[in-house]
């Protein structure tokens, strides 16, 4: 890695990302033309205007003149039309290349596992997905094109010059070799500061993100000061970052336009003595087009290391793309059947799993959920509840053991067809920034509003959308900030109503609602519950007592499985301790 690091240009980096060009050939090829024409027609108009000078000007004819004059007109003409072209196509080229990466790059991000996103910051994969695939698109419309541009026009500015005149162009090339040694230095420390400058970039969105999104616990715990000094220290290292790169520009241009500077006067000096001395292969017309070449060849070369800062930033920002494109961190979806409808008979066989190697948190876990029956799992927090659903629903693999619905192992289903067949309501409920409708049919065509209201209306809830203003067209804005915690768990409870699933997951649904949403709640429960197989996680015992089969799981192990009255007939039971904690403490007070 430490290699890698010390690279200035990493060559095959570079190729895989000329791959993805391959779909554009033709406007690259038109690209690259126009990048040929900039570079002939505009080394082409000082040697007309020498030929001018020497063949008219200084003998004073004006037989002749005019088609000189026509051939520079043609010449910028051509050279304009080839500029607008090359800025079109090369701008357009470059975000079609990151339109094709970022498609690619999200389809990826859909198929991670949980684990990627428990370990990965938000902020720095909108970093990845956003910014960095700017700097991405402007490898091909600031940096690749016009480094090949300048170089190839610094090649045939060259070429002219040796043509017109050997000794003074040897004077020119005499300041070359310093500036490409202080242009290579000057790439040098470059690329160390731009990466540096994407991390801190990565940093500051990510510490952003994460405190907007919390800003109600920062405010309840009155933490503003401290997030402002926090914020002020990373914005500081920010800052540090591109007044690096500011400082080493200040270094290098100011040296370049002093070389370019003494070499004009060192021609001039020349030229100008030849002149004066009538040395036969130095003429006026040579003197002024070296006048015309020298900015030709050195501002370009400036450029390049410009341009090279702009190809930097952009092949930092790809490498840290193609990282994420790389990350292998997908569920294996290798299943070849299709889940259909199924029956709903759940079995767990001896299932160890762990979040964190080492750490079991089930810990060989055996249950038999025959289908249609509604089941509850309860215990502490971190017995391993969550942990279940998100095995059952293949957010994770298991460690051993197997899962299994009606007989076939789940790792047999492809993963789209089985998690069409299980639908979760959770505590936490996600909602988009859209309507309560799209919300609900998360923009699947093939569920109608009229479908929406008539399953509204089935499981009681459709009086409380038609209160909202617009009804199911109301906006919840932001992860549903408009809605109360109640009332958004009443859209999830349709939303999963919707997708008609052959599983139904309640995780903690009914934790943290005021008593009328629970009670509609409650209602929703026993409506869309009926004739499929039902998980209902909970703390709040009084939810779940009607439940088929009560689980008791502690520690990532089940400790005790029985209907709520057989459970409580257990002395020292553990389901009776939880009952007498929530029940018969309150009784008495």
């Amino acid at each position: 890695m430490a290699e890698k690091q010390k690279k200035i240009f990493d060559v095959s980096l570079f190729k895989r990302l000329l791959n993805y060009i391959r779909p554009y050939r033709l406007i690259f090829i038109v690209s690259l033309m126009c990048v040929i024409g900039l570079a002939v027609f505009s080394a082409a108009r000082p040697y007309v205007l020498k030929m001018a000078i020497d063949s008219n000007i200084k003998p004073r004819l004006f037989e002749g003149f005019m088609p000189f004059i026509v051939a520079m007109i043609g010449l910028l003409i051509l050279e304009v039309i080839c500029q607008l072209l090359f800025i079109y196509y090369a701008s357009w080229l470059g975000q079609s290349v990151v339109k094709d990466i970022r498609v690619k790059l999200f389809k990826h991000m859909l198929k991670f596992k949980m684990t990627y996103y428990d370990k990965s910051s938000v902020g720095v994969l909108i970093t990845r997905a956003v910014t960095d695939m700017e700097r991405i698109a402007d490898i091909f419309g600031q940096g690749l094109f016009m480094i090949f541009s300048d170089i190839l026009k610094m090649a045939v500015v060259a070429g002219v010059m040796l043509y017109i005149n050997v000794k003074i162009s040897l004077i020119v090339f005499v300041t070359l070799p310093l500036i490409v040694f202080a242009t290579k230095i000057f790439q040098k420390y470059m690329k160390r500061a731009f990466e540096d400058v994407r991390t801190e970039v990565s940093n500051l969105n990510s510490f952003v993100q994460e405190r907007v999104t919390g800003m109600k616990i920062l405010q309840l715990f009155t933490r503003e000061k401290t997030e402002y000094k926090n914020f002020t220290k990373i914005n500081e290292r920010h800052k540090k970052g591109w007044l690096k790169t500011v400082w080493y520009n200040s270094i290098f241009f100011p040296i370049a336009e002093f070389l370019s500077s003494l070499t004009m006067a060192m021609v001039i000096l020349v030229g100008g003595y030849d002149i004066v001395s009538q040395v036969p292969d130095t003429t006026v017309g040579d003197l002024v087009s070296f006048t015309m070449f020298i900015p030709m060849l050195f501002r370009p070369l400036n450029q390049i290391a410009n341009k090279f800062n702009t190809l930097q930033m952009g092949m930092v920002a790809a490498d840290r793309v193609f990282k994420v494109l790389d990350t292998e961190s997908q569920i294996d979806d290798r299943g070849e059947l299709e889940a259909g409808h199924l029956n709903g008979h759940i079995k767990f066989n001896d299932v160890r799993f762990s979040y964190v190697e080492g750490e079991e948190v089930l810990k060989g876990v055996s249950l038999d959920i025959k289908a249609g029956e509604t089941i509850a799992i309860v215990g502490a927090t971190g017995a391993g509840k969550s942990t279940i659903i998100n095995l059952l629903n293949r957010f994770y693999d298991i460690k051993s053991g197997s899962i299994e619905i009606d007989g076939t192992n789940i790792q047999k289903f492809s993963l789209n067809s089985l998690r069409e067949q299980i639908a979760v309501v959770l505590q936490d409920v996600f909602l988009f920034a859209d309507t309560i409708l799209n919300n609900i049919t998360l923009n699947n065509p093939d569920i109608s509003e009229e479908d929406v209201v008539k399953a509204a209306k089935a499981i009681g809830i459709h009086d409380f959308i038609s209160s909202l203003p617009n009804g199911y067209h109301y906006n919840v804005k932001e992860r549903g900030v408009m809605l109360s915690s109640g009332q958004r768990q009443l859209i999830s409870f349709l939303r999963a109503y919707m997708t008609n699933p052959s599983i139904l997951i309640l995780d903690e649904a009914t934790s943290s609602v005021d008593s009328y949403s629970e009670q509609l709640m409650q209602d929703a429960t026993d409506k869309i519950t009926e004739g499929r197989t039902s998980i209902i996680i909970a703390h709040r015992l009084a939810t779940i007592q009607q439940a088929d089969k009560i689980i008791v799981m502690d520690a990532g192990q089940v400790v005790e499985i029985g209907t709520h009255q057989t459970l409580l007939q257990k002395e020292d039971g553990y389901y009776r301790n939880l009952y007498e904690v929530q029940f018969l403490n309150a009784e008495a007070v």
